[in-house]
């Protein structure tokens, strides 16, 4: 807080406390000419406010004159900030400096300097991997989804730190970080990991697509940033000229991103009805549905538990209206929506806003959905989609089921 800024919190404190000692004294107890000069809510939100100020100033100016330490406003404005959503313990509410939040905005647009994964607070208090993004430096180290980052270049960071980590896992491709994994293997034992990985530019192309045998169309969607639709709605165009039969949709390992994104895509498989629907805390419902324009070629979908928050919404909907089949093992589980706001300095925040759910009123968070075939993937397949389908036992299926749908 800068002088002026803490002279005029002082004198409007001294104001309030004037203003109270005379209402007390003269106000409520006796009307002054028939006339209250102020009511008693009004009273109460003077006395509230002074209360609330008067005790955050008092701790700021203890800190600046006796802390250890010299502490410029700014860093006090942000802990402060911080601090206010932290007490939230929800772990998707945060507030970010103007650089986080550059950091933050870059993924939306595609191109970054790091490794490539996506994490999350874990309820562990660790930082998780929700999945490595696909052909990243991350993935080609063999990150996997689940693993716990407890060290970056060897210190340590819990998931109340996981903006800290990232930053240090960002940076200039061609330059070097080290990771210290903690992973599960199926007997429950944790393992430590060390790995070293070059950061590369980051260009995220999120949609690829392919003809596989029989004149099945496949179509890979990695995440919903900026350009996802776009590239989503001329794959398919492309697809749909080759006279393709079906298409298998394969949102293993899609972390999520932007929901209207996700809802512009939904639009092309679904016909007219209901994608999904959120509900704030007083009950309030936004509905986003789709028109009649759609694709009719038959339908199926491939997810994992790296299929998180928007991927799960489209798969959800898909489900839930049965216009396709579900492949694959339980998505994440992330079933709340984070409204983004950017603040004048340039700073922002995520808050957590509402609960999503799918046509049929399901809550998945917490939970994933389950899809409608289960198939586990062998524990040493490294690599999925068209480049490894021997192995891909997921994919294959994928394939079988399309196959019985187009012989229909």
């Amino acid at each position: 807080m800068s002088k002026k800024k803490n002279i005029a919190l002082i004198v409007t404190i001294v104001i309030i406390t004037n203003i109270m000692t005379y209402v007390v004294g003269n106000v409520l107890p006796t009307p002054l000419n028939n006339k209250v000069l102020i009511s008693k809510s009004e009273f109460d939100e003077l006395n509230t406010f002074y209360k609330k100020y008067a005790k955050v100033m008092t701790a700021e100016e203890s800190i600046k004159k006796n802390f250890l330490k010299e502490v410029d406003d700014e860093t006090l404005t942000d802990g402060q900030l911080k601090g206010m959503f932290e007490v939230l313990k929800d772990p998707y509410s945060l507030y970010m400096t103007k650089e986080e939040f550059n950091d933050f905005m870059e993924h939306t647009k595609g191109i970054y300097g790091g490794i490539g994964v996506i994490v999350t607070p874990g309820e562990d208090n660790l930082i998780t991997v929700v999945s490595p993004i696909e052909d990243t430096p991350g993935e080609k180290a063999g990150i996997k989804t689940g693993d716990k980052i407890i060290k970056v270049n060897g210190e340590e960071f819990s998931a109340d730190k996981m903006d800290a980590a990232v930053k240090i896992m960002k940076g200039k491709p061609g330059t070097e970080v080290s990771l210290t994994i903690l992973r599960q293997d199926k007997e429950g034992k944790s393992n430590e990991i060390e790995m070293k990985i070059v950061r590369e530019e980051i260009r995220l192309k999120s949609v690829k697509s392919t003809v596989l045998e029989d004149k099945i169309g496949y179509i890979k969607i990695t995440s919903f940033d900026d350009l996802t639709y776009k590239d989503f709605k001329s794959e398919l165009n492309s697809l749909e000229k080759q006279n393709v039969k079906g298409i298998v949709l394969d949102l293993r390992n899609n972390p999520g991103g932007l929901l209207d994104v996700c809802a512009d895509i939904a639009d092309e498989f679904l016909g007219e009805g209901t994608i999904v629907y959120t509900e704030t805390r007083d009950g309030e419902r936004e509905y986003l549905k789709s028109d009649k324009k759609k694709t009719d070629l038959p339908l199926v979908v491939l997810v994992n538990e790296g299929s998180a928050s928007a991927s799960e919404i489209l798969a959800g909907a898909i489900k839930d209206t049965k216009r396709g089949e579900l492949i694959g093992t339980k998505t994440f589980g992330k079933g709340i929506v984070q409204r983004i706001i950017k603040l004048p300095d340039g700073s922002g925040y995520k808050l957590t806003v509402s609960e999503y759910f799918t046509p049929n009123g399901t809550n998945i968070h917490g939970i994933g959905i389950t899809p409608d075939v289960i198939i586990e993937l062998p524990e040493d397949v490294e690599m999925i989609g068209v480049e490894n389908i021997k192995q891909d036992v997921q994919l294959q299926k994928a394939i079988e089921m399309m196959k019985a749908k187009i012989a229909k």
